[in-house]
């Protein structure tokens, strides 16, 4: 039996999304059907859709941030049943053969990861993502969703909640630890929460002070701007870990600057533009530049593990499917409070 979901997809880079009736594939024996409640939206979906990272097939269903309800199971399903809380994240299906996949680290697999969207599976088809009612996914890369964390605040943290997550951990931040986020936006908000929760003392660096009462409720005990270059001359030399989630032309040797000798600036931001900065900045200090990708499959159940416990979930703005066009506009010009969440039950013909 054929079974199709509604969809919002993107037509071409410069239409406004529409809505369609797509085929779901038959469930395979590892296969779990969700029933997506709520899908983030990603600045990366943006990027994707408006190919500026470069040409892509259309149309585009995009959406990587997903958490549903588990409705059907493939006869071969262990690890999820009908009515379990469930997300999928950015990836839905790799090799699962090769050392990194072995490990967990399925981002890295030497096949190739397979992403949510826009991307070609390794039978041929091209993947759809969240911005829909349902999806058919491996139970490999489908996690549980603990019961204290609300679906719609989970979406998220199924890319920012474990992007800025697995740098963190990776980089051991201990209690007592100084911590500098830059940016406060989709990424940035989750890695002040998750930064706090592993007891850092952090602070926000955001190009003003306009976000300030914003960061101290977030749990920051501090809030720098970088515009101000004495205050930023006065945190030389401060932070433990610098990460940045800016997606920016920005000055990196400034944040190098921040950094204890020994310390780490992590970037999990993507711009368009190369970096520059004096290699002397690392090698004097001891200083480590380091870049941070997602988290793989078992890192990612750890991560929304955690954020149940300290009772973490994203900061969003619920919005209607008819109003998805308009809020890529509002998140490129920063117009959210943190990130918006597509209710998928708007999604009607």
């Amino acid at each position: 039996m054929t079974t199709t979901t509604t969809v919002l997809q993107a037509p071409a880079a410069s239409a406004p999304f529409e809505v369609a009736t797509v085929e779901l594939r038959d469930l395979r024996d590892d296969d779990v059907l969700i029933e997506i409640a709520y899908a983030g939206i990603c600045h990366s979906d943006i990027h994707t859709v408006r190919e500026e990272w470069g040409s892509k097939q259309f149309p585009i269903t995009p959406g990587h941030e997903i958490a549903g309800i588990v409705r059907a199971v493939g006869a071969g399903v262990t690890r999820h049943q009908v009515g379990d809380r469930v997300g999928v994240g950015c990836m839905v299906d790799s090799c699962g053969e090769c050392t990194w996949c072995k490990d967990g680290f399925e981002q890295y697999c030497e096949k190739g990861a397979v992403f949510t969207y826009a991307s070609t599976g390794y039978d041929g088809e091209y993947t759809r993502g969240g911005y829909a009612q349902a999806i058919v996914v491996s139970e490999r890369f489908t996690v549980r969703i603990p019961e204290g964390i609300d679906l719609d605040v989970a979406a998220p943290l199924l890319c920012a909640g474990i992007t800025t997550y697995s740098p963190l951990r990776r980089w051991n931040v201990q209690p007592g630890q100084r911590v500098a986020v830059v940016g406060l936006g989709g990424l940035g908000h989750m890695g002040v929460k998750i930064a706090v929760a592993m007891g850092a003392e952090v602070t926000v660096i955001s190009r003003s002070l306009a976000k300030a009462a914003d960061s101290a409720a977030l749990g920051a005990s501090a809030h720098l701007a970088s515009s101000d270059a004495d205050a930023m001359t006065a945190a030389a030399g401060s932070f433990d870990l610098v990460l940045n989630t800016v997606s920016a032309d920005i000055d990196m040797e400034a944040y190098l600057k921040l950094v204890k000798p020994r310390g780490v600036l992590v970037n999990v931001g993507l711009p368009s533009q190369r970096y520059a900065f004096r290699p002397g900045l690392l090698v004097g200090p001891s200083k480590v530049f380091a870049g941070s990708n997602i988290g793989g499959i078992p890192e990612t159940q750890e991560m929304l593990d955690f954020c149940a416990a300290h009772g973490i979930g994203a900061q969003i703005e619920t919005i209607s499917a008819d109003e998805v066009t308009q809020a890529y506009d509002k998140v490129v010009a920063g117009d959210v409070r943190y990130r918006y969440v597509i209710d998928t039950a708007t999604l009607t013909r």
